[in-house]
């Protein structure tokens, strides 16, 4: 049993007790308890030369579970691999002030999509003004939704490719330290969003509920955009990659990453769980205890809402034009391909390859002369 299954397993019926239930909230629950359990099914092999029988329960592949995203994160990031140009690429991250998070978080799909389309937004139409780059780029958008302590905050994570192609099909790059000038982007990035705000709220079409109650009321709401007007929002922008080995390599951090890995945490007591947490002021490390019941409620705060897209890809790394555009690109720098190299391999085959773990192979013995057979799934009796 891995350690946030744990937290779960003992602390969920307390969860439910002093927050209620929510359905998607609790599919995810009842996912992370089941993960690997007799209550998935799977199969036991049976080596038939020492006679050692091993159990093989099934993933939830949920993508909440801690659990379930080491191999999707691998099958992703090689994918991706044919895509990659070797060329410049920036890392931007974009925040909002933390006053919206509340009205965000009571209106998930709407705002988590308004902050997608609003960073695109900017990165595009300052790609396409000649006073930078005058071309079309390509980037892929992750939605985080969390701090290190598990607050709700909410932010978007853009890899972006540092060059585009004009009109006149050459490619350019920006050469410059940073892609943008980070108070362009800001008050670009600022003025979409709350925009796109405003237009939300005269369709009717955000709900305020207990303490922004108040919001409803045009007077009230144009209020709280005017001081979110005058706030400095504060956008990230990163030197770019050195290589596009690099660029793979930073996507498998943020793509498939969820609130809180088992890694982080420390102990997992009887009420209790401690966790390695990062204070952003200071940069340093520290550590933070919460109950159970506590814990559950800031993990299940994270839960996006049924079959909303994660991972996103814009301009030229759409799928509608990156075929053509990204083949142009190569002909013209001439870059280093990356091939992928897990595409047609199985699941099983996957395993082997990256982790050494052969499942057609007796872990006692080392034998191949094993017997498998099917289990059903066994329902907890509680």
């Amino acid at each position: 049993m891995h350690k946030i299954q744990q937290v779960f397993d003992q602390g969920y019926l307390g969860y439910l007790e002093q927050y209620g239930m929510n359905y998607e909230s609790n599919k995810v629950a009842e996912a992370i308890m089941s993960c690997k359990t007799p209550a998935m099914g799977g199969n036991q092999t049976i080596c038939q030369d020492c006679g050692k029988t091993h159990f093989h329960y099934n993933s939830c592949r949920n993508r909440h579970c801690p659990c379930c995203q080491s191999l999707k994160k691998e099958k992703w990031i090689d994918a991706q691999k044919a895509d990659v140009i070797d060329a410049p690429y920036f890392h931007a991250v974009f925040t909002v002030p933390e006053e919206l998070n509340p009205l965000i978080y009571a209106n998930k799909r709407a705002l988590y999509n308004l902050l997608y389309s609003a960073s695109s937004e900017t990165l595009m139409d300052l790609a396409r003004d000649k006073k930078f780059l005058g071309a079309d780029i390509g980037f892929i958008s992750v939605l985080h939704t969390w701090g290190s302590n598990l607050s709700f905050h909410p932010h978007i994570h853009a890899i972006v490719l540092g060059g585009g192609l004009t009109d006149a099909g050459r490619f350019v790059t920006s050469g410059k330290k940073f892609l943008f000038p980070i108070k362009v982007v800001s008050k670009l990035f600022r003025g979409k969003f709350l925009d796109g705000l405003k237009k939300l709220s005269l369709k009717k079409t955000l709900a305020f509920p207990g303490e922004l109650s108040l919001l409803q009321f045009p007077r009230e709401f144009n209020q709280f955009l005017t001081k979110l007007y005058a706030k400095e929002w504060i956008p990230y922008l990163k030197e770019p990659f050195k290589s596009a080995d690099q660029v793979i390599e930073y996507l498998g951090r943020y793509t498939h990453r969820i609130a809180i890995s088992n890694s982080r945490i420390l102990e997992v007591g009887d009420k209790s769980v401690t966790f390695r947490v990062k204070d952003y002021k200071t940069g340093t490390k520290k550590t933070l205890t919460l109950g159970h019941e506590e814990f559950i409620r800031r993990f299940l705060m994270h839960v996006l809402p049924k079959g909303f897209v994660k991972i996103r890809h814009y301009g030229l790394l759409s799928n509608r034009t990156k075929g053509k555009k990204l083949k142009l690109i190569r002909i013209l720098i001439k870059g280093k391909i990356v091939k992928p190299v897990l595409k047609d391999l199985t699941g099983v085959e996957i395993l082997n390859r990256i982790y050494g773990i052969d499942v057609n192979c007796c872990r006692h013995c080392g034998s191949s002369n094993i017997r498998r057979q099917s289990l059903a799934s066994v329902k907890k009796i509680e």
